[in-house]
């Protein structure tokens, strides 16, 4: 457990294609382990958690491939078809970053809870292992957002983990059906003011001893936009542009 401080990156994103391989780490998953701190004299170690996915096997062997070609070494917890590992808690304290994919929030939130992994999570990422995801992976961390898990249009989550105060909307450029949802939401109070991602986007977050706070804004892509949504007092939303850093 090697981060200075309690960190999340909440993304949209992850993997990417790769020029001779089928997918190698992106910039976004490089920044969750480089956020780690690992000591240059061994390995970084990512813990990738598929659950929202349903723990497709083919998607670990991605996720295999992509951090041999980092220079990382990845492991997987699943619940599907069952658990593969007794004890919860070793497994993710073994890890430098758990690195969270995408799917069903729905059914993520539903199956940790189940096995207690959320309480293990919250453990670990006070004691420096840093979490991280992408999308339903990044939505989990906020005290909601809104999801496709019931069907193609986006609906409103909003018993999510809370790790991180707020509420965090993803794909906001690629998903026509989440910005109303999502400002319908903050509007009506249902969702607390929060962060819209574009694709190839995320924020961090860390407590430095004050409780967690926004501390960087980052993208993949020059154009990638992150936004704040908060509502005004007469029961519209109002966004405000934040300033990506340019990752490498």
């Amino acid at each position: 457990m090697t981060a200075v401080a309690p960190t999340i990156l909440a993304t949209c994103g992850g993997l990417n294609p790769g020029t001779w391989t089928d997918s190698v780490y992106g910039p976004l998953v490089l920044e969750a382990i480089r956020l780690a701190r690992v000591p240059s004299d061994r390995t970084p170690r990512v813990l990738h958690v598929n659950t929202a996915g349903g723990d497709q096997r083919f998607v670990e062997g991605q996720e295999v491939e992509a951090s041999r070609i980092a220079g990382a070494h990845a492991s997987h917890l699943r619940f599907f078809p069952k658990r593969n590992a007794q004890d919860l808690a070793a497994t993710v304290r073994d890890a430098d970053v758990v690195w969270v994919s995408g799917g069903s929030l729905v059914n993520l939130l539903a199956v940790w809870r189940a096995h207690g992994l959320d309480e293990v999570l919250r453990d670990a990422w006070r004691n420096g292992v840093v979490l991280a995801g992408g999308s339903a992976g990044a939505l989990c961390w906020h005290t909601g957002g809104v999801t496709t898990s019931f069907g193609p249009s986006a609906s409103v989550v909003a018993d999510g983990l809370g790790f991180v105060p707020g509420s965090l909307a993803v794909h906001y450029d690629s998903d026509e059906s989440r910005a109303p949802a999502y400002e319908h939401g903050i509007a009506t109070g249902v969702l607390a003011p929060g962060i819209a991602l574009d694709e190839g986007t995320g924020v961090v977050f860390r407590d430095d001893g004050d409780g967690p706070a926004l501390v960087d804004v980052v993208s993949e892509r020059t154009d990638g936009r992150v936004q704040s949504v908060e509502p005004t007092t007469d029961g519209r939303t109002v966004t405000r542009a934040l300033t990506p850093r340019i990752l490498p």
